[in-house]
């Protein structure tokens, strides 16, 4: 018989882990990005309404599975399904998809951790230079970087749930909380800054369209961290008695408030520092704007508070995306390493050593896609593309962009149609007991049967179609 689960010691603590494993990078610069390139206000709107209407349904289900068989995902569809060797695939899909992401997120972390620590020993002005990225991505300073990231997420994980997960969110999440309103403090105060935020919060209903609709339902989906395990995972460290439908609502409502709150650092930030930036120029890709357009906004604050305050404003910046990165590696690693110790009977340090041995292996493969070997770099061909893509091109279109609409939609179509909606139900209403029959409850059930499937399989299509076919099936 196997050791007792481990369990959240509170109800806060498993908040705030859950809140810092939806809470990233994509929050703190993606969601930004994604307002100011799809008409600001308009695009918040329409995020907020995903949030509500299919994000919510499917963390609910996906926590309820995980307390009901107190398993990680394979571990989860397994019972559930009564052996069944259809989900229990789907089981390790849920298991190989985090993983997978893990190692992508592991090397954009070490991205991160390496420019916090040049902008805090003063070396702001060698960041903001434009050539310093492909310099720093293909030195031998990344290796260092990597085996400080690797060290600190060790330590974390190697605690366990309440000492080490619990205990870091508790430190972690607060402190983002804090630097991230001491950000937009400041930001707010600098000229032409209101001018960012006039754009950011009025909505322009013109500019909704189909592409606009696909990107707030897709960032909506992912910056929540569904279809990656980890909410069925971390359900699975909760007690009976807890109110899972409360829990998720806070969870969700945590990681909204940050994506708006950090909306309203980046975007009057750039309208402040560049006033004749064009939204639309700027680029979609998360990792140019951290790691070369905003080392150029804060190299800019010189002039007004010094190279030294400017290098401050920047390690904050940097300190907060890292804290950001760090709660989310920890949440999605914990999944293979969790489903190893259940699978396999084996203890949390031995698990974590063959996991991570794993995670360097193929980490190091994806930062030797960057122009240290043409092997990894010009890996393979897909898509129409001219360019050749790279290993971590690869991991990133197939684990992230591909697969986690289609573990959502199996959470959906499993909870509903093989589980069924009445054991769903008598699940998520223990502990909860204004819910049953509640009008939330019903909304639950109906949207996990009908609408929600139907939008993701739409977008686990079109990304099909759009990644290795090069037609998009909508636009």
């Amino acid at each position: 018989m196997g050791a007792p689960r481990e369990q959240f010691g509170s109800r806060l603590g498993f908040i705030l882990a859950a809140a810092g494993s939806a809470v990233g990078i994509g929050n703190l610069v993606g969601f930004p990005v994604g307002a100011a390139k799809n008409g600001g206000g308009a695009f918040l709107l329409m995020y907020a309404i995903f949030v509500v209407a299919i994000c919510l349904p499917v963390m609910i289900a996906e926590m309820t599975l995980g307390r009901a068989s107190q398993k990680d995902p394979l571990g989860a569809l397994t019972s559930l399904s009564g052996g069944n060797k259809g989900w229990r695939l789907a089981g390790w899909l849920s298991i190989i998809t985090p993983f997978m992401i893990a190692v992508f997120y592991l090397v954009i972390t070490v991205w991160i951790f390496g420019y916090l620590v040049e902008s805090s020993i003063g070396n702001l002005d060698v960041l903001a230079d434009p050539a310093t990225f492909n310099h720093f991505i293909t030195g031998n300073s990344l290796f260092f970087y990597m085996a400080g990231v690797l060290a600190i997420v060790y330590l974390i994980l190697q605690g366990g749930v309440k000492q080490g997960i619990e205990k870091a969110a508790k430190i972690l999440m607060p402190a983002l909380f804090v630097m991230l309103i001491g950000m937009v403090i400041f930001v707010l105060t600098r000229e032409n800054a209101m001018a960012g935020l006039k754009f950011y919060l009025v909505p322009d209903f013109d500019k909704i369209s189909a592409s606009v609709i696909n990107s707030a339902l897709s960032q909506a989906f992912f910056s929540l961290s569904l279809g990656m395990g980890i909410m069925i995972t971390y359900g699975s460290y909760i007690d009976k008695r807890s109110n899972l439908p409360t829990s998720a609502i806070l969870v969700g409502l945590t990681d909204t408030a940050v994506a708006f709150t950090a909306g309203l650092m980046i975007l009057p930030a750039i309208f402040s520092f560049n006033p004749s930036v064009n939204p639309s120029d700027l680029s979609e890709s998360s990792i140019s704007m951290i790691f070369s357009y905003l080392p150029q906004i804060f190299l800019a604050l010189q002039d007004t508070l010094g190279y030294i305050g400017a290098s401050a404003v920047a390690s904050i910046f940097f300190l907060l995306v890292f804290f950001a990165a760090i709660t989310s590696l920890v949440s999605i690693f914990e999944v293979p390493v969790a489903a190893l110790m259940s699978e396999k009977n084996i203890q949390r340090k031995s698990s974590l050593l063959i996991c991570g041995s794993l995670l360097v292996v193929f980490a190091l493969m994806c930062a030797f896609s960057f122009g240290l070997f043409d092997f990894f770099t010009s890996f393979i061909s897909y898509g129409g593309v001219d360019k050749p893509k790279s290993f971590f091109d690869l991991v990133y279109d197939v684990f992230y962009e591909t697969i986690l609409p289609l573990n959502g939609l199996l959470i959906c179509l499993f909870v509903s149609y093989k589980w069924k909606t009445q054991a769903f139900n008598n699940e998520l209403d223990k502990g909860a007991p204004d819910f049953k029959n509640s009008f939330l409850e019903r909304y639950v059930n109906f949207a996990l049967r009908t609408f929600i499937p139907i939008f993701l399989a739409i977008i686990f299509a079109n990304t099909v179609a759009l990644k290795y076919f090069g037609t998009a099936l909508i636009g």
